[in-house]
């Protein structure tokens, strides 16, 4: 599988994490052996069991974000305006899974990419748009999708 749908398989949104546990917001930063991960200067990652001792009971109550993007960065990595995540009239809008945490919107990418067969190594460019704006070259793998959509994987 790709790396793009893995990316947040083994973190937790920080904005659940301080919400939960009442803590402030940049506490974070001041836990010596967390690992954090930022996604578009945005949203920030901590790594899964790297909380601080004190804290780690609440790993058992936070959401797995495995498989799923925060819409903006999906957005971003496949090269596709953010309205096809955001705006229920688009064509492929239905064809994805979201969940919503702490009013950030995520996308199941992984599942997607999983019930198309598309597979994608960890260096690949993805371009995802209507058939008459992708470039198709010969060192590329092209996907066709419904509604006159495809995705392109430059390897």
């Amino acid at each position: 599988m790709s790396a793009l749908p893995n990316t947040l398989n083994s973190f937790w949104l920080w904005r659940e994490v301080y919400a939960k546990l009442g803590v402030s917001n940049p506490a974070y930063k001041y836990w010596r052996n967390t690992q954090t991960l930022k996604l578009n200067n945005k949203y920030i990652f901590i790594q899964k069991n790297t909380l601080p001792k004190k804290h780690e009971y609440v790993e058992e109550i936070l959401t797995d974000l495995s498989g799923y993007l925060p819409i903006k960065y999906a957005s971003d990595q496949l090269h596709v305006n953010e309205h096809l995540f955001t705006t229920d009239k688009m064509k492929l809008h239905r064809e994805f899974e979201y969940k919503f945490v702490e009013d950030v919107k995520f996308v199941n990418i992984r599942k997607f990419f999983r019930e198309n067969g598309i597979q994608v190594s960890r260096n690949s460019f993805i371009q995802l748009g209507r058939m008459k704006d992708l470039e198709i070259t010969h060192d590329c793998t092209f996907y066709n999708l419904k509604n006159d959509y495809g995705i392109v994987v430059y390897d």
